[in-house]
């Protein structure tokens, strides 16, 4: 009885635990199969039944789908002055964002990874991490009720606030992203050795000097890591549009817009910003940044 036991299923885990230990590719394949077929189907068939659905088009009723492939959808993107802008107008408010994330990101990052004390530097990290556990439609409603006009929080206490238009769509997209941004350059900075920022000291040069020769160059990889999340999200962004941009289009407006009356072109719309994606990525990469990250 005890031999035939030996023999069942601990006997066969045992030969697979030894068929793995001396392979380890085989270990590794096992690990990242799963996910990476998580990957696939999920993420890349998306895309690919977002892009084929962008290749039908509704019929001149408005009462069906013709089942035709073609790009009429995207002629009328290129066609149509309005959707050219909005197409812009979403390009320039996510550059926009990402540049100011940047500014107000490299003070913050740089006192919390090199001047702040240990116990200050706990607090810091969490004050800026926080935030990304709170619901992004309160912080959005939030700075609703702080930019409305009349009646909002600014306008009551200064006396005036920009309302609701394209500055509210930067200036909250820049509050949302932030934390994107602070946190990769943070850590990139709490790996840039301290002894480069005495040698640059000891050489005479001063503070803003030592920071944009030694640090802003050594921390690109990670800016570029940044600005990866913080252009992606807002170009992606329709909520925020939605609660405080007023009569300001972005593409995700748009789409949001379409997505019930029409689909395909809604979908259509919806490649743009993978489209330049995929271009900031490819330009990105020729500086050899992501190499580094």
């Amino acid at each position: 009885m005890t031999a035939a036991l030996d023999s069942g299923p601990s006997t066969t885990r045992r030969r697979v635990s030894r068929f793995l230990s001396a392979r380890p590719n085989w270990r590794l394949a096992g690990l990242l199969t799963g996910p990476a077929l998580w990957l696939v189907v999920l993420y890349v068939g998306s895309l690919i039944a977002l892009f084929l659905t962008s290749l039908y088009r509704l019929n001149d009723a408005g009462t069906g789908i013709v089942e035709k492939l073609g790009t009429s959808n995207y002629r009328d993107l290129l066609d149509t002055a309005v959707y050219r802008t909005i197409a812009v107008r979403t390009i320039g408010i996510a550059a926009l964002v990402t540049v100011i994330d940047m500014i107000v990101a490299l003070p913050i990052a740089f006192y919390i990874a090199k001047m702040a004390t240990p116990k200050a530097r706990t607090v810091l990290i969490t004050a800026v991490l926080v935030p990304l556990w709170g619901s992004y439609l309160v912080k959005a409603f939030a700075w609703r009720a702080l930019l409305g006009t009349p009646g909002g929080v600014f306008d009551k206490t200064f006396g005036a606030s920009p309302g609701y238009g394209l500055p509210a769509v930067v200036i909250v997209l820049a509050y949302l992203w932030l934390p994107y941004m602070i946190v990769p350059i943070y850590a990139g900075l709490d790996r840039l050795p301290d002894s480069l920022l005495e040698a640059s000291n000891d050489l005479g040069a001063g503070f803003w000097l030592t920071f944009r020769g030694v640090v802003v160059p050594m921390l690109l990889p990670a800016i570029v890591a940044g600005s990866v999340f913080t252009f992606s999200l807002s170009m992606g962004d329709y909520i925020a549009v939605e609660l405080v941009g007023g009569p300001t289009q972005m593409i995700g407006s748009v789409v949001y817009d379409q997505f019930a009356s029409n689909l395909p072109f809604a979908a259509a719309f919806a490649t743009v910003p993978v489209v330049v994606m995929v271009i900031y990525l490819l330009g990105i990469r020729r500086t050899g940044a992501l190499e580094n990250l």
